[in-house]
């Protein structure tokens, strides 16, 4: 099973089923450790320290989101999230009472609500990065650039083949949790952003009054 699942990657490695099952624990083990660590040490502390109102991941993600790419409908929050509108709709409304985000009508079409990232939001968000580049920097100190570049080539492939594995996918996913760059893993396995896609078919709407596919 484990063969069948490397070569349908594409990977070129071949594991019998007899092979150091330990290696596959240990990757298995480690990726829960890193995972953890970036989420514990990294995103949850750092969010705590920046934030005086207790804000969830998702939460944060998405004013992450509007902070860095610009004004967002409000019908789209709920695609980008991959949630219901009213679920997406209490965490607008969370961000908007704390005064992270705005709402304001299109100036284009005024049925439309836009949202976007107030001072107190952009500065939350920007305080955020630099304590993030603060905490990482003596965690690197040990690393040349070029075991991280190599680490980061591998995490992208590993990625794509568990991806892989999954083709029932669709849609936003926030996999990199609002650090949107060319060179995605989902946007390769996909041969599309779910995020530029919905964003561009949204714009589209706005801008001609239909959908554009």
């Amino acid at each position: 099973m484990v063969r069948d699942a490397a070569q349908s990657t594409g990977t070129g490695v071949s594991w019998e089923p007899d092979d150091d099952h330990r290696l596959l624990r240990r990757l298995l083990r480690h990726s829960h450790i890193f995972s953890a660590a970036v989420r514990e040490v990294l995103e949850e502390e750092l969010l705590r320290m920046v934030s005086d109102h207790p804000l969830s991941l998702p939460q944060f993600h998405l004013l992450k989101l509007i902070a860095q790419q610009g004004m967002h409908q409000v019908g789209e929050v709920a695609q980008f999230l991959g949630v219901s509108s009213p679920a997406a709709s209490k965490n607008i409304d969370k961000l908007v009472r704390l005064g992270l985000l705005t709402r304001a009508p299109d100036e284009v079409d005024r049925r439309v609500t836009l949202l976007s990232a107030s001072r107190s939001g952009q500065r939350l968000v920007e305080r955020y990065e630099e304590l993030e580049v603060e905490r990482l920097g003596p965690a690197l100190e040990q690393f040349r650039p070029e075991e991280i570049h190599g680490l980061t080539r591998l995490l992208d492939r590993l990625s794509v083949s568990l991806l892989a594995l999954d083709r029932s996918q669709g849609g936003f996913c926030l996999k990199c949790a609002a650090y949107c760059e060319e060179g995605c893993a989902v946007a390769h396995l996909q041969d599309f952003c779910p995020y530029e896609k919905i964003r561009n078919r949204c714009r589209g709407v706005r801008e001609t009054g239909k959908e554009v596919k």
